[in-house]
């Protein structure tokens, strides 16, 4: 048992003073290629095991001759070890540069595709983040065309609302100036619905600026969303009527939300408008969007439903639209209150 305890310590001396010369090598080469490192790691499995034995056989005061054939046998099997990690090296590193390759081009033309050789579990779980982040990439420069597409429309069509509006109160201005408005009273109302027309106008744009720049304060509290409906549907009652639209909501169960109620009744609706044509319901919620090319002041500035998403996305909701029959359908989810 000791001579066994003394054959394992020279052993482990051996292939312990290989293993530490190994691990100053790789510190010194620690800024070159994975093949040098790869190189290295063969190299000292390989030494480690060579002067293990040696030192072994060097105990145990072997013949010349003994230690000769233990010397040539663990050389041979050291050298074809040596051999077949580094051809087995070479093939990582060659995987290692195709994936460089592929992560170029992935820098250079936006696009990642992974090379189509297996490799190494690592840099096959490397290659497949590299691929999602291509498809995140991808989908976020895809938002920012629509956003930019978006915003150039709502420029257009802000422009075309406010120009319009103005141009009248400009000529009916002019008009009372000159004196010759048969009806001033009838002038001044217009007027003043005009004005009332840009101040409302004026206020989704500065809500959501608001919200597209994250300023959206909002004071949640836990409210029935029976009492949430209610006062939304009495807000826009009398809008309603004068319109000659129905609203209704009694069938609401008095189920607990957390939200800002004064932000929140500014959404929620199913109506029978007919539907929304289908490639359009994706661009309901996009700034800007009306529905139509149309840009007459009926139409609107396409900011309300935008408004909308931004005031249920704040409330870490989710806003949707469906068709169904006869109508559409705006569906609001969000998280029940801890």
């Amino acid at each position: 048992m000791g001579d066994l305890l003394l054959i394992a310590l020279y052993a482990m001396l051996g292939a312990g003073a290989a293993g530490a010369l190994g691990a100053v090598a790789l510190r010194i080469l620690r800024r070159r290629s994975v093949a040098v490192s790869l190189a290295v790691v063969a190299a000292v499995a390989v030494a480690a095991m060579l002067a293990g034995t040696l030192a072994v056989a060097w105990a145990m005061f072997l013949s010349s001759h003994d230690l000769t054939v233990v010397t040539t046998v663990v050389a041979m099997a050291a050298a074809v070890s040596l051999g077949t990690a580094l051809l087995l090296g070479r093939q990582v590193v060659r995987r290692c540069r195709e994936l460089v390759a592929a992560a170029r081009d992935f820098g250079e033309n936006g696009t990642f595709t992974a090379p189509a050789v297996p490799a190494p579990a690592e840099l096959a779980a490397l290659s497949r983040e590299l691929a999602l982040t291509g498809e995140r990439l991808a989908a976020s420069r895809e938002r920012e065309r629509a956003l930019e597409t978006s915003r150039r429309e709502l420029v257009a069509w802000i422009s075309h609302d406010l120009r319009t509006p103005l141009a009248g109160l400009r000529a009916m201005s002019e008009a009372l100036e000159d004196g010759v408005v048969a009806d001033p009273n009838r002038y001044h109302r217009q007027m003043r619905t005009e004005v009332e027309r840009l101040n409302s106008m004026v206020t989704d744009l500065f809500e959501l600026s608001r919200i597209h720049a994250g300023a959206l304060s909002l004071s949640p509290a836990r409210v029935s969303l029976y009492d949430l409906i209610g006062d939304a549907l009495a807000g826009a009652d009398a809008l309603a009527r004068e319109h000659g639209v129905r609203l209704a909501g009694e069938t609401v169960d008095a189920l607990p939300v957390v939200v800002d109620g004064k932000e929140m009744t500014r959404v929620s609706v199913t109506d029978a408008c007919g539907g929304i044509p289908e490639e359009d319901l994706p661009r309901v919620f996009d700034t800007g969007w009306r529905g139509s090319q149309a840009r007459t002041p009926p139409s609107g500035a396409g900011l309300g439903l935008a408004i909308v998403r931004g005031i249920v996305e704040a409330h870490s909701g989710h806003a949707d639209v469906h068709n169904v029959p006869g109508g559409c359908r705006f569906e609001l989810t969000l998280p029940a209150p801890a």
